[in-house]
């Protein structure tokens, strides 16, 4: 009976607790499923437009450059697929978005045969860094893909092809980011991907970051190994495996040959690059997460000691600059939780005192940090690895802080044996071996770099990428040419104003917030005006976004950890908001994406997210706490864990609010926060809340999304209520193994749902029961947000890797039970207003303008059907087109057909038309009828 018993309890706990990584296979499966699912979609024929912007751009993991055209190569995203040039990056071709996945952790290519190889997953272990589904390969230059297998390494290093053999090749695969597992090392194939062995193998939280051979010789590598565990609440980057490796056999068999060789061992090994010139020299950068050595009580980079810190007053660090102080909290480590703006809000008057704040930094970092990281140093070998000697004596400060774990790349110039380059937070170069290093970073160069080529036939051309995309460089890096051409943002959060001709804001990865046009034209027009649609209006990593939708001048936003801002758009004017806590209380905790929501019933009244809920009722002036800690209570470790991260009100009632936190609690407040219930005890345990939404058609409902991925777990966890939370419908089911990011309602209809995964977007007609794919012209990538614009009923997707979409969704909104059961419906035909310059080319050598009217309709089938366009009673036109099953769109030029001409000037004797440049005659104003069957619909030309 006990044993009955007991079995039926870990059912029930297994009901409830998420944290299981998902297996390889059922992503496998998932994906197939999805692809049948585009195939059969209602709404597959609903094309989305990208409407930018490129002004900035996404983070580069790697780039492929033809050694002998250097104006061909390849370049890969984080997020954002694979992109092709041949005309040196004046123009980027996507060659990925037919694949599965757009996450890239780096690429190679076979210049000889012109086969790609794409590793997916990021490798630089950030937390959006996403998981892959293995190895892709094509042979056609991207225009089909086949994945060769290692499903589960998750994150790829470093791919190297034989140069003498294309179906040779060696892969380093880090393994998964939140979880251990068992493939990870080094992987061989010499069958083209066929068959892998796996040739080195350290443990299952130990992977491999870079393998690099000899230029001369394939039959010499060295590889490094990395000890990493992230958690949603801390990175622990280093550790006893991290060491390097070296294999004389083209990679058959490998020997760790770091120990004893002047080389760093030991716990605070952290991730190594390597940069080989030839057989026997090799450079290797090491991110030592070891601590310096106390020299007294000034520190180079900062000129600040801990010391010091704590015997300053108050106002002294106040009067400290920003970049100072921030400069100060990254060599301490401290840069993943505190920034400057939020610690000198710790300090203002009546708060704390220096030496008590970092007291309060040492506890929630659960390290005593007496000294920096060494981070960033340089070793070299030149007798193969059997001893190496650090290139320089100083520290390299400022090149890797206290997150080196995000960079971790070293090259070598092959013309010159002595010319190095690290990439860090800026770029440097060094022409004496690592002796002494000067900076290459300049005014038009992002920050955050992650890939660099060096010509190895000439010296001082190199292309690069950084978080804010790519650029190249003939003159060794005095001098950059940007190349964002292309649309490949990371947006987090995306919200529209009530402007006529409305504007979109976002907030991006390390590339600010920006405001402009929703239609904004992507192309390169702006480069001869000097003037860009979209403005920046905020610095940083860009998060959420309010407008006041009294007068869109007045906008709420700002950077990570909720460093927010009140800014005036029209006087240029910004004030910095965060709340501070009273005097000696406990400072609060703030997610990377701190939450913030203006009411709806009063546009007066600003709520923000900490570890509680802050309400102001003046626009950020004034705050004051109307809950108690909303969380578990957080978690030792160097990330911000036991924050909000949603915050929903419902627009039936003031103060009926809805939080959710990153460790798995929903909690509702009825009454203004007089009184907060958890409703969150019957879901799945511990996992992000990634959104909770009131809804705006029926007081008692609420939809929840949580998110595993910080655990490995792609589950779509997707719930709705119908009683404020106490009961819960898991509506998730039948969508694709994804994780899910954000759940919005349509504007309009109650029972159509928009839900943005880390692998796409969905619609679903019946509240959840069931899901379509809304994928036309989106690819595969993470979509974070989602808003829709009700007054032109346009639906803005922000993805996390090709910036924004927007479709829309008139047509949808009417898509009912009612309708959806039909044979045919006809929708509502968009006016067009008559233009002079229709069937009339701009010169003999373009192409002439043509007018488009788009008849949507729905069909329950795939049939041929013939749409008739009438003036009155004059059949002027008729289309064939086929079918199916769903939403289509047939294009009619709005033009006379021959017969149709003939019928209606028998009918308009009086009519006046006239023959177009291209030979047709267009429609003269009036209204017409469009009709299927007995549906019909009218339209006007103005």
């Amino acid at each position: 009976m006990k044993s009955i018993f007991t079995f039926l309890l870990l059912c029930l706990s297994g009901a409830l607790v998420a944290q299981s990584p998902t297996n390889s296979d059922v992503i496998q499966q998932s994906l197939e499923k999805k692809s049948q699912m585009m195939q059969s979609s209602l709404v597959k024929n609903i094309e989305f437009t990208n409407i930018g912007p490129i002004v900035m751009s996404g983070r580069v993991v790697d780039m492929a450059v033809n050694p002998d055209n250097t104006t061909e190569f390849y370049v890969g995203y984080a997020s954002g697929g694979l992109f092709y040039t041949n005309n040196n990056g004046t123009t980027l071709t996507p060659v990925l978005d037919n694949a599965a996945t757009l996450n890239i952790g780096d690429i190679a290519v076979d210049w000889q045969t012109g086969t790609i190889w794409v590793g997916t997953g990021e490798n630089n272990s950030s937390r959006s860094s996403y998981a892959g589904i293995g190895i892709l390969k094509s042979t056609d230059k991207g225009q089909t893909w086949t994945n060769v297998g290692l499903p589960d390494t998750h994150h790829i290093g470093r791919i190297l092809i034989n140069p003498n053999n294309a179906d040779e090749v060696i892969i380093g695969a880090i393994g998964h980011l939140y979880s251990p597992n068992a493939e990870r090392g080094i992987f061989k194939t010499t069958d083209g991907g066929k068959t892998w062995s796996k040739t080195l193998f350290i443990d299952e939280n130990t992977g491999v970051i870079d393998v690099a051979f000899a230029p001369e010789n394939f039959n010499v590598m060295y590889a490094a190994s990395w000890e990493r565990e992230r958690k949603a609440w801390d990175f622990d980057g280093d550790g006893e495996n991290s060491a390097i490796y070296k294999s004389t056999d083209a990679g058959n068999s490998w020997t760790k040959i770091a120990d004893k060789s002047g080389f760093p061992t030991g716990s605070g090994v952290g991730r190594i690059g390597l940069a080989v010139f030839n057989e026997n020299t090799v450079y290797a950068l090491h991110d030592s997460q070891y601590r310096r050595k106390a020299k007294g009580k000034k520190v180079a980079s900062y000129n600040l000691s801990k010391e010091e810190f704590n015997k300053l007053t108050s106002a002294e660090v106040l009067a400290l600059r920003n970049e100072t102080l921030n400069t100060y909290l990254k060599e301490y480590g401290f840069r993943e939780k505190f920034r400057a703006e939020g610690v000198k809000q710790l300090l203002r008057p009546g708060g704390m005192k220096p030496k008590e704040l970092m007291a309060f930094l040492d506890d929630e970092m659960a390290v005593a940090f007496e000294e920096p990281v060494i981070g960033a140093e340089v070793f070299k070998t030149t007798n193969g690895g059997k001893t190496w000697k650090k290139t320089h004596t100083n520290y390299l400060d400022g090149i890797y802080s206290s997150y080196g774990y995000y960079f971790g790349e070293i090259r070598v110039d092959l013309q010159d044996e002595n010319g190095i380059y690290i990439l860090g937070v800026g770029i440097i170069k060094s022409k004496d071996g690592g002796k002494t290093f000067t900076s290459i970073s300049k005014e038009n160069v992002h920050s955050d770099h992650q890939a660099l080529w060096v010509n190895p036939k000439k010296s001082g051309h190199l292309v690069e990428g950084n978080d804010g995309g790519l650029n190249i460089s003939y003159d060794d890096g005095e001098n950059w040419i940007k190349l964002n051409n292309f649309p490949v943002g990371q947006f987090y959060y995306v919200n529209v104003d009530n402007e006529k001709n409305y504007n979109v804001y976002g907030g991006l990865q390390d590339n600010g917030v920006w405001f402009g046009p929703n239609n904004a034209s992507i192309d390169k027009r702006w480069k001869q005006s000097g003037q860009n649609p979209f403005k920046s209006i905020m610095g940083g990593d860009g998060m959420q976004v309010q407008i006041d939708n009294r007068n869109s001048n007045i906008v709420y936003t700002g950077s990570q950890f909720g460093s927010y801002f009140r800014l005036d758009l029209e006087t240029g004017s910004r004030k910095y908001i965060q709340p501070k806590p009273a005097k000696k209380a406990k400072p609060y905790r703030f997610n990377w994406q701190t939450p913030i929501l203006l009411s709806e019933h009063n546009q007066d009244i600003l709520y923000l997210g900490s570890n509680k809920l802050h309400r102001s009722l003046n626009k950020g002036d004034d705050w004051e706490e109307i809950s108690e800690d909303l969380t578990q209570g957080g978690k030792k470790g160097n990330v911000a864990y036991g924050t909000l991260t949603t915050i929903s009100e419902s627009p039936f009632q003031f103060g009926l609010i809805y939080t959710g936190s990153d460790d798995g609690i929903i909690s509702l407040t009825t009454n203004g926060g007089g009184s907060w219930t958890k409703v969150s005890d019957n879901l799945p345990q511990d996992l992000w809340v990634s959104r909770v939404i009131a809804s705006k058609f029926k007081k008692e409902r609420v939809y929840a999304t949580l998110n595993g991925y910080r655990y490995d777990d792609f589950t779509p966890y997707i719930y709705m209520s119908d009683d404020f939370g106490k009961t819960w419908k898991n509506i998730g089911t039948s969508i694709p193994t994804s994780a899910v990011n954000v759940i919005k309602e349509d504007s309009e209809n109650e029972n159509i749902l928009y839900v943005g995964t880390d692998n796409g977007l969905y619609i679903s007609f019946d509240k959840g029961t069931s899901w379509q794919t809304f994928s036309k012209n989106l690819p595969n990538v993470a979509v974070h947000d989602l808003v829709i614009q009700p007054t032109a009923k346009d639906l803005i997707v922000a993805t996390h890797g090709r910036s924004l979409y927007k479709t829309n969704v008139a047509a949808l909104q009417k898509m009912t039970s009612e309708v959806l059961a039909k044979s045919i419906t006809l929708f509502d035909v968009n006016d067009i207003r008559q233009n002079r310059r229709w069937g009339v080319s701009r010169s003999p050598w373009r192409t002439a303008s043509t007018p488009e009217v788009v008849i949507p309709f729905y069909a329950n089938s795939d049939k041929k059907l013939t749409i008739d366009v009438y003036a009155e009673d004059v059949k002027i036109n008729s289309i064939s087109v086929d079918g199916t099953k769903g939403y289509n769109e047939a294009i009619f030029d709005v033009s006379f057909s021959k017969n149709g001409l003939k019928d209606y000037k028998r009918v308009n004797k009086e009519a006046k038309l006239k023959k177009a440049g291209n030979d047709a005659y267009y429609l003269p104003k009036g209204k017409y009828t469009v009709k299927i069957g007995d549906e019909k619909s009218t339209f006007e030309v103005k």
